[in-house]
């Protein structure tokens, strides 16, 4: 009796380390499986206004340009800038004006080059200053044209006080069956000495920044 009781514990006892081992097993391949998810390059969809800006005055590089150049440098993410020639020199009043009526109107600007590849994304930030409450209506263009449904989304803006106005609303409406999250606002004046902003922002959505922020 004594013989059987040993062979019935050893067994109980190999059972029970094999089912740890599976258990354990299955972690891994989970974590690996959560990595893998992270690591996917991104996407930055944007419009950025060179020239004439409200705060910062005649500049080189849009406002929004340089938080997409952070969101490229830190995650590896690619770029694709909504480009419009029309735009270009036109003093700040002005420009404010031709926006208002083009959101007014309902006008879709076209913007320059084609987006190809798209299916490679499983995540895309879409970013923009804050025109009239929203994003500038070549945002709505591009909305129109390219179908981000079942990806992830993550609205970012450039603002003098309006924060992230109705940008966020605005990607919700125009793809309900995407993922909208992780939004993020920054003060135009403040880009140019914000990596930090964006490195912390993007640390707190998840990913893993490539290289030390200045």
């Amino acid at each position: 009796m004594n013989i059987k009781k040993m062979i019935t514990a050893v067994f109980v006892l190999c059972t029970i380390l094999a089912c740890n081992n599976n258990i354990g097993n299955s972690k891994q391949t989970t974590v690996n499986d959560e990595t893998m998810e992270k690591n996917e390059k991104a996407l930055v969809v944007f419009f950025s206004h060179a020239g004439d800006n409200y705060a910062v005055g005649d500049v080189e590089v849009g406002n929004t340009k340089i938080v997409a150049d952070y969101i490229h440098e830190l995650i590896g993410a690619d770029l694709f800038e909504l480009v419009i020639d029309k735009y270009d020199g036109m003093a700040y009043e002005s420009l404010c004006e031709l926006a208002k009526q083009e959101q007014k109107e309902g006008l879709l600007p076209e913007f320059q080059d084609e987006l190809k590849n798209l299916d490679q994304y499983k995540t895309v930030f879409i970013g923009g200053p804050v025109w009239w409450g929203t994003y500038p209506q070549v945002m709505f263009t591009f909305f129109k044209k390219y179908d981000l449904s079942n990806k992830t989304l993550i609205p970012f803006t450039t603002h003098e006080g309006s924060g992230l106005g109705q940008c966020a609303e605005a990607v919700r409406k125009a793809y309900p069956k995407a993922i909208v999250k992780g939004e993020f606002a920054i003060y135009g004046h403040e880009v140019r000495g914000g990596k930090k902003q964006i490195a912390k922002w993007l640390t707190d959505i998840g990913y893993t920044i490539q290289q030390e922020e200045e």
